[in-house]
């Protein structure tokens, strides 16, 4: 073996034999020899996604490989694009940052009318950070994006500001390790890392809610960052409004700049997503099986991926000779049923009538009576929790309640549950049978 290459392909001549060809070809089309020396064997692999699966399923058939070839053991790591940028000298390490973000560009975001206010905003703070929306609160269920557009606005702002310190934290982590650093007495140090930001992005800032001194902390960094003119994107599974234990405080702030929402992705952009995830998994799909998942799939984008992976092991599996029939079996599971019953606004309206005993223009006026007022709520709860109408569409429904009458009403409904375990049951069950359409 002459090269690093001829090592390469005896190791995928060795794998071969426990392999199949397809398996091989998928996964390792993309993988060369950085450098072997002492016990260290280092991969490159620019697909994010077939470097976390080589991580999770083929090290064992690498090393192995390697040891038959050798007669000894190697320590195998595979670099990314960034990394490996960052193991030849190219650019700089920053703590806290998205090392790993080289697959999710704003070239690789799939952008449809679900979130195209979103992905625009995104841009514009990547090429003008502090100037253009700060901060950037984005927000929206959860498998939809928002943590792919701030990998985007990371990658882009270190491609355009290269001396820039970009800081990535989740909500619970940020409480982590101020927890941390209070026990360990690095209150300095904490502090630095997150107020000497030029980026700071925060995912699921949700999970900050409720925790008084994390709340404490984050507003000091928040103005800190805020006055000296730097950059603060926020995402969340609700907007500020809803988070009901959020300080008032906070809240102002997270909409001082500009706030957009994702939604679930139509018919055409779930369709452009399958024909791009799928070209990046080398995975060739005709267009009647990608517009059979188009149609099946609908709930995100996380949805749609696991879908795609799944048919990718199947692939694996059986090789090249999967039938359409064949695939809507192997995703079965995921697809809904041409026949599936979604309820809407007025189902719900009616069951709940029915159940309680009350009319209908009774349950959607103005009367305060009691059990009116808690069938009411429940009827809200259930809306937003079963079809995921926002706030404003639900106070519609009640004779153009406020915004704020509807989250009482969630947040009323929400507390009962956990304190009243047969409350918690009945409503449990009403949602059964009104999906059952019983």
């Amino acid at each position: 073996m002459n090269s690093l290459s001829d090592v390469w392909n005896n190791v995928l001549e060795q794998m071969s034999r426990q392999l199949s060809d397809t398996t091989i070809r998928t996964w390792f089309d993309e993988v060369d020899v950085v450098t072997m020396e002492d016990s260290a064997f280092v991969l490159h692999c620019g697909n994010e996604f077939k470097k976390k699966t080589i991580e999770s399923r083929f090290m064992k058939n690498i090393r192995e490989a390697l040891r038959e070839i050798f007669s000894t053991d190697f320590e195998i790591k595979i670099l990314n694009d960034d990394q490996l940028s960052a193991y030849h000298g190219v650019t700089p390490d920053y703590p806290g940052d998205l090392s790993d973000s080289g697959a999710f560009t704003f070239e690789t975001y799939v952008v449809g009318p679900s979130n195209k206010l979103a992905y625009a905003a995104a841009h514009a703070v990547s090429e003008r950070p502090g100037v253009n929306y700060n901060p950037l609160f984005i927000y929206g269920d959860s498998g939809l994006g928002k943590t792919h557009l701030l990998y985007a606005i990371s990658h882009r702002l270190r491609q355009n500001f290269p001396d820039a310190k970009v800081v990535y934290i989740k909500g619970d982590d940020f409480t982590n390790e101020l927890v941390a650093s209070i026990r360990e007495g690095k209150n300095a140090e904490f502090r630095e890392k997150y107020r000497q930001a030029t980026l700071l992005l925060v995912d699921d800032v949700q999970f900050i809610a409720g925790k008084e001194q994390t709340q404490e902390e984050f507003f000091h960094t928040f103005n800190t960052l805020y006055e000296s003119g730097k950059q603060i994107v926020l995402t969340s599974d609700r907007p500020p409004r809803e988070m009901t234990k959020l300080e008032d405080r906070l809240r102002t702030r997270f909409e001082w700049g500009l706030m957009v929402d994702v939604t679930p992705p139509d018919y055409e952009t779930r369709l452009a997503i399958i024909k791009n995830k799928s070209a990046m998994l080398g995975v060739k799909l005709s267009d009647q099986i990608s517009d059979m998942i188009a149609e099946n799939v609908t709930a995100n984008v996380r949805q749609i991926e696991g879908t795609l992976n799944k048919i990718l092991a199947y692939y694996d599996l059986m090789g090249n000779t999967m039938s359409q029939d064949d695939i809507r079996k192997a995703i079965s599971d995921v697809i809904k049923k041409n026949n599936e019953y979604i309820p809407t606004a007025q189902n719900i309206v009616d069951y709940i009538c029915q159940t309680y005993g009350i009319e209908e223009d009774v349950l959607r006026g103005q009367s305060r009576g009691r059990e009116v007022v808690a069938a009411r709520q429940i009827s809200m709860y259930l809306m937003r929790r079963i079809i995921c109408m926002n706030l404003n569409d639900i106070g519609h429904e009640f004779g153009d309640r406020d915004h704020t009458t509807v989250l009482h009403s969630l947040d009323k409904v929400e507390k009962q549950m956990r304190s009243d375990p047969a409350f918690a049951e009945t409503v449990k069950q009403i949602t059964t049978n009104i999906n059952s359409h019983r």
